[in-house]
C-alpha cells in the first residue's frame, strides 16, 4: 500500500506548488520582458499550470457535485479570458478591433466542435455509444446558438453602424439579452431542472440500470485550498499565454498567416484545462459532464464576454467589430445544424464525434488559409 500512496502524495504536492510557482514566473516574465529562447521557461510553466488547473477543478467539482462543478471551471476560465481580451484591446492597434470577435468565435468552435466532438468520440470508444441527456444538452445548444447569432451574426447585417459594428443602443440590447439568457440558463441548470444536466444512466446488458460508485468527497478545507489553487492556475495560464503572445504573433507574421490566428491560438491555450477535464470525464463514461463543460464554456464565452466588453467600450478607444465574415457564418450555421442532429437522439457514436472534429479542423484550416 505504501508504494501506491507515495506517487499520490507527490502528485498532490506538485499540484499545490505549481500554481504559486507559475505566478512567480509570470511576474518575473512581465518585469523582465523576457524574449527569445528564455520564453521556453514560461511555456513549460504554462503547461504545468494547465494540468494543475484540471486537477483542482476536479477536486472542487467532486465536492460541490454536478452541474455546479462544470460551472466552476467554465465561469472561472471565461472571466479571466475576458480580462485578457480587455488587456490586449487596451494596448491598441488596428487588429484589436476584431480581437474579441475572433476570440469568442474561436471559443465557440473549439467548445462545440472540439471539446464536444472529442468527448463523444472518447466516450463511444468503450461502449460504442455515448449516452447523455438530450433535454439539458439541447437547451444548452439552443442558448449557445441564440447568443452566437445575436452577438456575432446580426452585426454583419445591421445598417446603423459601419463595418460589422453594432450601434451603441444595439450593443446595449445585445449585452442585456446575453446576460439575461446566461443567468436564466444557470438557474435552469442548477435549480429548476438540475436533473437534465446530470449524467444519464446506462442500462446494462441484463436491462438493469448501472449505478456509479463514488469516492468520498474531499474535506471543506481541501476544497477551499483547491479553489484558490484553481484560480491561481487560471490566472497563470492566461497571464503566461499573454507573455507568449508576442512570440505567437511573430510566428504568425513570419508564416504569413492572418492575425486572426493569434486569437485562435490564445483561445486554444485558455480552453486547454476544460478540454483535458472534459476528455477525462468522457473516458470515465460521464459524457454529460463533458458536454456541460463544452456548452457551459461556449455560453459563458459569449454571455459574459459581450456584456463586459459593452461596458468596457465606455473607456476603450478601439472600435468593437463583432460581425463575422461569410465563411465564419457558414461554419457557425453548419456547426449548429450538426449539433442539433447530435443532441436530439440523446446518444452518439464515434462517427458523430468525428464529424464535429472535422468541423473544428475545417475552422482551424480556414483560419490559416481564409
Amino acid at each position: 500500500m505504501a508504494a501506491d500512496t507515495t506517487p499520490t502524495h507527490s502528485l498532490r504536492d506538485a499540484n499545490i506548488l505549481v500554481p504559486p510557482a507559475a505566478l512567480v514566473v509570470l511576474v518575473v516574465s512581465l518585469l523582465l520582458h523576457v524574449e527569445g529562447w528564455i520564453l521556453v521557461v514560461p511555456a513549460v510553466f504554462l503547461g504545468a499550470a494547465v494540468l494543475s488547473a484540471v486537477h483542482h477543478a476536479e477536486v472542487v467539482a467532486h465536492k460541490v457535485g454536478e452541474p455546479y462543478g462544470s460551472l466552476v471551471l467554465a465561469v472561472a476560465v471565461t472571466v479571466i479570458e475576458v480580462g485578457l481580451i480587455v488587456t490586449l484591446m487596451l494596448s491598441g492597434g488596428e487588429d484589436t478591433s476584431v480581437l474579441a470577435r475572433d476570440t469568442v468565435f474561436a471559443a465557440v468552435m473549439i467548445t462545440v466542435n472540439g471539446i464536444m466532438g472529442l468527448s463523444l468520440f472518447l466516450a463511444s470508444l468503450r461502449h460504442h455509444t455515448a449516452v447523455f441527456n438530450a433535454e439539458g444538452t439541447g437547451a444548452a445548444l439552443a442558448t449557445v446558438g441564440t447568443l452566437a447569432v445575436l452577438c456575432l451574426v446580426f452585426p454583419s447585417f445591421t445598417t446603423s453602424a459601419p463595418e460589422a459594428e453594432y450601434s451603441g443602443s444595439q450593443l446595449g440590447f445585445a449585452a442585456i439579452a446575453s446576460l439575461v439568457l446566461y443567468v436564466l440558463f444557470v438557474l435552469t441548470q442548477t435549480v429548476r431542472h438540475r436533473d437534465f444536466f446530470l449524467p444519464a444512466a446506462r442500462p446494462s446488458e441484463d436491462g438493469d440500470v448501472k449505478t456509479e460508485e463514488h469516492a468520498e468527497p474531499p474535506s471543506t478545507t481541501t476544497t477551499w485550498v483547491s479553489l484558490g489553487m484553481l484560480l491561481a492556475s487560471l490566472v497563470a495560464v492566461v497571464g503566461l499565454a499573454k507573455v507568449e503572445s508576442p512570440a505567437i504573433e511573430g510566428a504568425v507574421s513570419d508564416l504569413g498567416f492572418p492575425q486572426a490566428v493569434v486569437g485562435v491560438v490564445i483561445a486554444l491555450l485558455v480552453l486547454l484545462p476544460e478540454t483535458i477535464a472534459a476528455a477525462k470525464s468522457a473516458r470515465r463514461d460521464r459524457t454529460q459532464i463533458s458536454l456541460n463543460l463544452a456548452m457551459g464554456s461556449a455560453m459563458a464565452s459569449i454571455g459574459l464576454t459581450i456584456p463586459t466588453l459593452a461596458l468596457a467600450t465606455i473607456w476603450l478607444d478601439t472600435p468593437l467589430r463583432l460581425g463575422l465574415g461569410s465563411t465564419q457564418i457558414v461554419l457557425l450555421a453548419i456547426t449548429l445544424l450538426v449539433g442539433v442532429l447530435t443532441v436530439v437522439p440523446g446518444r452518439a457514436t464515434r462517427l458523430t464525434g468525428t464529424v464535429h472534429l472535422v468541423l473544428l479542423a475545417a475552422f482551424l484550416f480556414l483560419s490559416v488559409q481564409p
